[in-house]
């Protein structure tokens, strides 16, 4: 008997956590590869590239801010703040929102994601990049 009671709980912590992964952050809206040169998004907007130091320093975005997703709930005070809006760029939907649910929780209101694989988003974008140096 127990030990079927440990087995319920287990699958609804696992059915409650994949519930969680896929119910939408309120308030985040993804956007695309435009909103880097400002369409879709405030031109003051912050854009935090959560990836690991490794995979940024292959292939980022200048003027982004990298705070790698484990360190995000530590260190995010340093470089961004919750009036701020944020684009949050990573090669994962899953990443993407668990960024912003850090953020929801931390009092972000204008929250943004890049949909696509940051590399390729970069490549797409390198004709706007020559046109508009500011993106």
């Amino acid at each position: 008997m127990l030990a079927m009671a440990g087995g319920i709980l287990s699958a609804a912590a696992v059915c409650g956590y994949l519930f969680r992964l896929l119910w939408p952050v309120s308030g985040l809206m993804f956007v695309e590869a435009g909103a880097l040169c400002g369409f879709g998004v405030p031109p003051q907007t912050k854009k935090l590239d959560v990836r690991d130091a490794f995979d940024y320093e292959e292939c980022h975005l200048d003027g982004t801010i990298n705070i790698s997703l484990g360190r995000l709930p530590f260190v995010w005070s340093k470089d961004l703040s919750p009036s701020d809006p944020v684009l949050i760029m990573t090669d994962s939907r899953y990443a993407a929102m668990k960024a912003a649910r850090i953020l929801r929780r931390r009092g972000f209101q204008q929250l943004y994601a890049l949909r696509g694989e940051v590399c390729r988003v970069r490549a797409a974008m390198k004709s706007c990049m020559e046109k508009k140096p500011a993106c």
